[in-house]
């Protein structure tokens, strides 16, 4: 084994667990990376041709970058807060990808343009006095993590200045925006001011959790369009209210779906993008893109270069809210695993059935479903020990008997492979593990039997889909 991760925390997180030290290590290591992916944009920009990045464009990045140092030195953890939010993550990559194309690109402008609102978001953040000028794309100027300015057509030129006792907005004769920092968020009296919604944190101590309605690099570059689905653009007041309220019941569900459930959502979760319901649903409670089912009334995904984000449509109850993050911050998890160790040398060529979804599934997809979908199992069947309301109970267990059936399925695949590296051979002995430690405590025989057809049919549709 390579000794990237130490065998003990490898089998934690083979056990979809990890105490504070596996998962620290996942967290200390993706935050290296997107550092390292910022300090590149400066090279590439330095590097570029001017026909990229024109001589005035790369004196006000490197003007830019000054200003982050200044705010790091005034205040490292609120600068870092900035820098490591997850949605700089697609930001940053589209940046690097455009700074060292052959050709300038359409949107390479606006993105280093964002450079320059990143910057003036962590200097506010980090209390450090400064004055600078931003462009509004669109009509709308976002500050990474704050909020956003409504600014009118065009892309009009804002002034931003943060002095010890307020940060003040002014685009040209409009009046001054006040905005004033909180422990819920950025706030103003203003009208043309959105702010960001922070939701509490779910253990004490912890971090809180932007929902995230307003970043323009939320969804680009996702893939959303191919299943038809797209971020919201911008939640009303009621909306607000929504979230908020489901929320408040998160914390105990995942309680009662383990210790492990709350403390990991505590540690990996940092923002929140709201998606809007699947076309034909109405908001409901299911898993989405790329892990949907057919018909599901919500949709749910993660994203590999925004660690720490989790997109989802409005959950239908508290309960499937907890289950959908319990299902995404699996596949942060290991994906954040698999840029730390090789876990498989296998191709990417789609041929593997899984049970949760119609099309034909590449090695490495197979192993994040069957990750998360352990989970699943694990979590559901928690619920049901430790409810007492029958309802409850009985929907507890049908979701956990088909999410156990659906690994039992594919576990075979993933352990015959001989493409798997040490690191990977020990996280899916772990998960076999773990698959018949659950099987010890089985549903009742009615969910049992459900759950058994269920991935037959499934499995029988998907070969009459896939029959090439």
């Amino acid at each position: 084994m390579s000794g990237a991760v130490p065998e003990p925390l490898l089998r934690e997180l083979g056990r979809t667990e990890g105490g504070s030290e596996a998962l620290g290590l996942l967290v200390r290591d993706q935050h290296t990376r997107r550092l390292v992916l910022l300090r590149a944009l400066l090279d590439a920009a330095s590097a570029a041709p001017a026909a990229v990045c024109a001589p005035g464009r790369l004196d006000r990045l490197r003007q830019d970058w000054a200003l982050l140092e200044a705010a790091e030195r005034a205040d490292r953890a609120a600068t870092r807060s900035v820098l490591l939010h997850p949605l700089a993550g697609p930001w940053a990559q589209r940046c690097l990808r455009g700074l060292t194309a052959a050709a300038p690109t359409p949107e390479l402008t606006a993105d280093l343009a964002h450079f320059s609102a990143l910057a003036a978001a962590a200097a506010i953040r980090a209390g450090l006095p400064f004055e600078t000028r931003l462009t509004a794309p669109d009509g709308l100027l976002v500050l990474p993590t704050l909020g956003a300015l409504r600014t009118g057509p065009g892309a009009p030129v804002v002034h931003v200045a943060q002095t010890e006792r307020e940060v003040t907005l002014r685009q040209g004769s409009a009046g001054v925006v006040t905005i004033r920092l909180e422990e819920s968020g950025a706030a103003s009296g203003d009208p043309r001011w959105l702010p960001v919604l922070t939701l509490p944190a779910v253990l004490p101590g912890t971090a809180p959790v932007p929902l995230d309605d307003l970043d323009p690099y939320r969804t680009a570059g996702s893939g959303l369009q191919r299943f038809g689905l797209s971020s919201v653009a911008g939640l009303d007041g009621s909306e607000r209210a929504a979230w908020r309220d489901l929320w408040a019941g998160v914390a105990p569900m995942l309680r009662t779906g383990g210790a492990h459930r709350i403390a990991e959502t505590a540690v990996l979760l940092r923002c929140l993008v709201p998606l809007s319901p699947p076309p034909g649903s109405a908001a409901g409670a299911a898993t989405g893109p790329p892990s949907s089912r057919e018909g599901a009334a919500q949709c749910s995904g993660t994203r590999r270069e925004a660690f720490g984000a989790i997109l989802s449509s409005r959950p239908a109850t508290a309960a499937h809210f907890a289950s959908t993050l319990v299902h995404e911050l699996q596949h942060t998890k290991l994906a954040a695993l698999a840029a730390l160790t090789p876990l498989h040398h296998e191709d990417a060529t789609p041929r593997h059935f899984a049970p949760w979804r119609p099309d034909a599934r590449p090695f490495d997809g197979l192993l994040q479903g069957a990750y998360s979908h352990l989970a699943l199992a694990d979590y559901w069947q928690r619920r049901a020990l430790g409810t007492d309301r029958r309802s409850a109970r009985d929907a507890a267990w049908a979701e956990h008997a088909r999410c156990q059936e659906q690994v039992g399925a594919v576990l075979p695949v993933l352990a015959a492979s001989g493409a798997l590296t040490p690191e990977g051979r020990v996280l899916v002995n772990e998960m076999i593990s773990m698959y018949h430690r659950l099987a010890d405590t089985p549903p009742p025989p009615g969910h049992l039997a459900r759950a058994v057809a269920y991935v037959r049919t499934a499995r029988m549709i998907w070969r009459q889909r896939n029959a090439s």
